[in-house]
């Protein structure tokens, strides 16, 4: 499979199943369409008006050249892996703890209900969460690196229970030969110098919530007696990106319907100061008025083509910075089960609710169809483990096709269940957006490299 599109003045061609990217000339990108279906003949004859004989003939032999050597029109080996892949053995390698259940801002697309996750308030005991690290450990098999999410809600509103958590993971991994990665998630509002200065020894990635500007920030995210949080919060993330040396740390934004110009809240981010920056696109249900539509989608896609063509030139002006959406490797890369089947929700990662009780995911917390057991007895409805594990972009049909399927894995699980009715699903306006995506971090990378 072969894509072809234009960006930014490139013509690049990317070798879908090799993952071979090709910045090529206009006659180059002209042919390679025809190279498969026509004889060589045919596609001179074809082109002979358009191109000088010579350039058409050089052309043909640097398409026959990569084919040969394994670059275009590659074959498909994974599907042939498929079996056995879906038949592999995984083990638990990262836990998302919903340390609490509430939350001190009213953020109008949130989708734990302020926190309650369909039902009710309630904070982690450190009983719970103990339970938590020990069944982590315990499913972990050989694997030494595990991950562990303090999410809510706000976490930091358990503190206390965060740091002995912590302490306790610390304790852990001397006895098992484990070693835990910590993150935390938050909104700000609670982040002080104790809290700095704990992250700062302790978390190995910190996420700051933040949507962009004062006026688009303010009204998404505002305290429940309505006031924003912008003016509050933007001081203590500066302070707390220096204090990490602007690493190991993202401020994460939603963009809606009401900010299709959502590259201005990016680029508001990095003249903040901001180096580590992902704002991404609200998931909602089309009766919201902060969902986003079809007829959104053209802006949307400019936005993300003026957004590259900006880093491009902060990049060369030495005040670059990363959008994580448009991090991309494409010398190395994940590895094939990351390829095929995404974060491992419901196989490798599970939630953890305050109580205990297990989820294949935040965004599952608190549907009953999708409870899988507890911390304390471990999964006690395996079905649900199998059928995640069948998850993967060869059992999705409007995958099967797409050239971005290896960079998005499929996309997420949750998303396509909610609005597709099946995990096995798509959401297609994300979709969409993932694709335009993954044309502009190609594009990125092909500008850069001719540095």
């Amino acid at each position: 499979m072969v894509h072809q599109y234009k960006n930014n003045g490139y013509n690049i061609v990317l070798d879908v199943n090799s993952g071979a990217v090709h910045v090529v000339d206009d006659v180059t990108y002209d042919m390679i369409p025809l190279y498969e279906t026509r004889t060589r003949e045919g596609i001179l004859e074809e082109l002979s008006g358009k191109y000088p004989e010579e350039e058409l003939a050089e052309a043909y032999e640097e398409i026959r050249e990569l084919e040969e050597t394994g670059q275009l029109f590659t074959k498909d080996e994974y599907e042939a892996c498929l079996q056995e892949f879906a038949e592999r053995k995984t083990v638990v390698k990262a836990l998302c703890l919903h340390i609490a259940h509430d939350c001190n801002l009213a953020c109008r697309y949130c989708f734990a209900e302020e926190g309650e996750y369909h039902g009710r308030r309630a904070m982690m005991s450190f009983e719970v969460g103990k339970a938590a690290l020990d069944f982590l450990i315990a499913n972990s098999g050989n694997r030494r690196n595990l991950e562990v999410d303090f999410f809510g809600g706000e976490p930091l509103m358990n503190f206390q229970v965060v740091k002995d958590l912590v302490a306790y993971g610390r304790q852990q991994e001397k006895l098992h030969n484990k070693n835990f990665r910590f993150t935390l998630t938050t909104n700000g509002v609670l982040l002080d110098d104790d809290v700095m200065e704990f992250a700062n020894r302790e978390m190995a990635n910190v996420v700051l919530s933040i949507d962009g500007r004062r006026e688009v920030h303010d009204y998404m995210r505002p305290f429940r007696r309505g006031d924003g949080s912008y003016d509050l919060i933007v001081p203590r993330f500066q302070r707390f990106a220096e204090s990490r040396g602007q690493d190991r740390y993202y401020v994460r934004g939603t963009f809606t319907h009401h900010n299709p110009d959502f590259s201005r809240d990016v680029l508001h981010l990095a003249d903040l100061g901001f180096q580590q920056i992902s704002v991404e696109p609200v998931v909602a249900a089309d009766t919201e008025e902060y969902a986003l539509r079809r007829e959104d989608l053209p802006q949307l896609f400019e936005e993300y083509d003026a957004l590259a063509a900006e880093m491009i030139n902060r990049h060369k002006e030495g005040k670059g910075f990363n959008f994580f959406h448009f991090m991309i490797d494409l010398e190395g890369g994940p590895c094939v089960a990351k390829r095929l089947s995404g974060c491992g929700s419901g196989t490798e990662y599970l939630a953890v609710t305050p109580w205990g009780d297990l989820y294949p995911c935040h965004q599952f917390v608190g549907m009953d169809e999708f409870y899988m057991g507890n911390v304390y007895e471990g999964v006690k409805n395996p079905g649900i483990r199998e059928t995640f594990r069948g998850c993967n972009v060869y059992a999705k049909e409007k995958c099967r096709d797409c050239f971005a399927k290896f960079y998005c894995s499929g996309g997420c699980a949750a998303n396509a269940y909610h609005f597709d009715g099946s995990i096995n699903g798509t959401y297609d306006i994300g979709c969409q957006l993932q694709k335009k995506r993954v044309e502009c971090a190609i594009m990125i990378k092909a500008a850069l490299a001719e540095e």
